[in-house]
Protein backbone atom coordinates (compact mmCIF):
# COMPACT_ATOMS: atom_id res chain seq x y z
CA UNK A 1 0.00 0.00 0.00
CA UNK A 2 1.53 3.39 -0.90
CA UNK A 3 0.36 6.90 0.23
CA UNK A 4 -1.17 9.01 -2.61
CA UNK A 5 -1.88 13.32 -2.11
CA UNK A 6 -4.58 14.92 -4.02
CA UNK A 7 -5.12 18.49 -3.58
CA UNK A 8 -7.89 20.09 -5.12
CA UNK A 9 -7.96 23.61 -6.59
CA UNK A 10 -8.21 26.71 -4.40
CA UNK A 11 -11.75 27.57 -5.32
CA UNK A 12 -13.26 31.51 -4.03
CA UNK A 13 -16.11 31.57 -1.14
CA UNK A 14 -18.08 34.57 -0.90
CA UNK A 15 -18.17 34.10 2.64
CA UNK A 16 -16.13 34.98 5.94
CA UNK A 17 -14.13 31.83 6.87
CA UNK A 18 -15.51 31.74 10.41
CA UNK A 19 -18.82 30.80 8.53
CA UNK A 20 -17.70 28.31 6.41
CA UNK A 21 -15.68 26.56 9.31
CA UNK A 22 -18.69 26.67 11.19
CA UNK A 23 -21.07 25.16 8.99
CA UNK A 24 -18.34 22.35 7.52
CA UNK A 25 -17.11 21.33 11.06
CA UNK A 26 -20.26 20.31 11.84
CA UNK A 27 -21.55 17.33 10.11
CA UNK A 28 -25.02 17.58 10.98
CA UNK A 29 -25.52 20.16 8.50
CA UNK A 30 -24.84 17.56 5.58
CA UNK A 31 -28.31 15.53 6.43
CA UNK A 32 -29.93 18.29 4.68
CA UNK A 33 -28.22 17.34 1.41
CA UNK A 34 -27.86 13.47 1.29
CA UNK A 35 -31.70 12.49 0.95
CA UNK A 36 -32.50 9.60 -1.07
CA UNK A 37 -32.52 11.06 -4.56
CA UNK A 38 -29.07 12.50 -4.13
CA UNK A 39 -27.61 9.23 -2.70
CA UNK A 40 -29.53 7.35 -5.69
CA UNK A 41 -27.74 9.96 -8.08
CA UNK A 42 -24.08 9.07 -6.03
CA UNK A 43 -24.68 5.50 -6.81
CA UNK A 44 -25.48 6.26 -10.24
CA UNK A 45 -22.08 7.57 -11.15
CA UNK A 46 -20.25 4.21 -9.36
CA UNK A 47 -21.28 1.08 -11.43
CA UNK A 48 -22.29 -1.74 -9.25
CA UNK A 49 -22.51 0.41 -5.93
CA UNK A 50 -24.84 1.45 -4.20
CA UNK A 51 -25.07 3.99 -1.34
CA UNK A 52 -27.67 4.03 1.42
CA UNK A 53 -28.65 4.50 4.85
CA UNK A 54 -26.85 8.00 5.45
CA UNK A 55 -26.51 9.31 8.89
CA UNK A 56 -24.78 12.11 10.62
CA UNK A 57 -24.54 13.77 13.89
CA UNK A 58 -21.94 16.98 14.52
CA UNK A 59 -18.87 14.81 14.31
CA UNK A 60 -19.32 11.76 12.29
CA UNK A 61 -21.44 10.33 8.89
CA UNK A 62 -22.41 7.05 8.02
CA UNK A 63 -23.42 5.27 5.05
CA UNK A 64 -24.18 1.83 3.54
CA UNK A 65 -22.29 0.72 0.28
CA UNK A 66 -23.22 -2.49 -1.15
CA UNK A 67 -20.77 -4.88 -1.54
CA UNK A 68 -18.65 -3.00 0.59
CA UNK A 69 -20.27 -2.92 4.08
CA UNK A 70 -20.38 -0.25 6.15
CA UNK A 71 -18.21 3.12 6.70
CA UNK A 72 -17.61 6.10 8.24
CA UNK A 73 -16.33 9.44 7.94
CA UNK A 74 -14.89 11.50 11.37
CA UNK A 75 -13.93 14.81 12.53
CA UNK A 76 -10.38 14.17 14.53
CA UNK A 77 -9.68 17.86 14.45
CA UNK A 78 -11.39 21.52 14.32
CA UNK A 79 -8.90 24.21 14.48
CA UNK A 80 -10.90 27.17 14.29
CA UNK A 81 -11.86 29.48 11.28
CA UNK A 82 -8.88 27.64 9.58
CA UNK A 83 -8.91 23.72 9.40
CA UNK A 84 -10.96 20.65 9.72
CA UNK A 85 -9.05 17.01 9.57
CA UNK A 86 -11.59 14.24 8.69
CA UNK A 87 -10.84 10.26 8.95
CA UNK A 88 -12.46 7.53 6.99
CA UNK A 89 -13.43 4.62 8.22
CA UNK A 90 -15.18 1.34 8.12
CA UNK A 91 -15.27 -1.40 5.44
CA UNK A 92 -13.60 0.70 2.25
CA UNK A 93 -10.49 -0.67 1.24
CA UNK A 94 -8.50 3.08 0.84
CA UNK A 95 -7.35 4.88 4.22
CA UNK A 96 -8.21 8.27 4.03
CA UNK A 97 -7.32 11.37 5.79
CA UNK A 98 -8.56 14.81 4.47
CA UNK A 99 -8.26 18.29 4.81
CA UNK A 100 -10.43 21.00 4.32
CA UNK A 101 -8.02 24.01 4.47
CA UNK A 102 -10.04 27.66 4.87
CA UNK A 103 -7.62 31.44 4.38
CA UNK A 104 -9.61 34.39 4.52
CA UNK A 105 -9.12 36.63 1.82
CA UNK A 106 -11.09 39.39 3.50
CA UNK A 107 -14.24 39.93 5.72
CA UNK A 108 -16.21 38.58 3.19
CA UNK A 109 -14.04 36.03 0.79
CA UNK A 110 -12.26 33.02 1.72
CA UNK A 111 -9.83 30.60 -0.43
CA UNK A 112 -10.53 27.19 0.35
CA UNK A 113 -8.71 23.77 -0.78
CA UNK A 114 -8.69 20.38 -0.06
CA UNK A 115 -6.57 17.92 0.04
CA UNK A 116 -6.89 13.87 0.39
CA UNK A 117 -4.11 11.11 1.00
CA UNK A 118 -5.31 8.09 0.54
CA UNK A 119 -3.48 5.20 1.24
CA UNK A 120 -4.40 2.17 -1.13
CA UNK A 121 -3.17 -0.44 -3.17
CA UNK A 122 -1.39 -0.44 -6.39
CA UNK A 123 -4.68 -1.86 -8.29
CA UNK A 124 -7.15 0.19 -5.95
CA UNK A 125 -4.75 3.13 -7.50
CA UNK A 126 -5.14 2.24 -11.10
CA UNK A 127 -9.12 1.68 -11.02
CA UNK A 128 -9.81 4.83 -9.06
CA UNK A 129 -7.02 7.47 -8.58
CA UNK A 130 -8.22 9.61 -11.34
CA UNK A 131 -11.28 9.33 -10.42
CA UNK A 132 -10.48 10.72 -6.88
CA UNK A 133 -8.72 13.34 -8.23
CA UNK A 134 -11.67 14.50 -10.15
CA UNK A 135 -14.24 13.70 -7.38
CA UNK A 136 -12.89 15.87 -4.78
CA UNK A 137 -12.21 19.10 -7.18
CA UNK A 138 -16.31 18.35 -7.71
CA UNK A 139 -16.52 18.32 -3.93
CA UNK A 140 -14.81 21.32 -3.56
CA UNK A 141 -16.73 23.36 -6.15
CA UNK A 142 -19.64 22.16 -4.62
CA UNK A 143 -19.00 23.11 -0.54
CA UNK A 144 -17.97 26.54 -2.49
CA UNK A 145 -21.49 26.79 -3.87
CA UNK A 146 -23.11 25.83 -0.67
CA UNK A 147 -25.54 28.74 0.63
CA UNK A 148 -23.84 28.98 4.38
CA UNK A 149 -27.02 30.33 6.02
Amino acid sequence: MSENKYVSDVKIVPHSSEKIFNYLSDFGNLSKYFDGEILSVLSGKIPGVTIRDFKSDSDSCSFEITGLGSSEIRIVERKPFSTIKITGQGSIPIELKFWIQLLPVDEFTTKMRLTLNAEMGMMIKMMVGDKLEKGLNQLADALANLPYQ
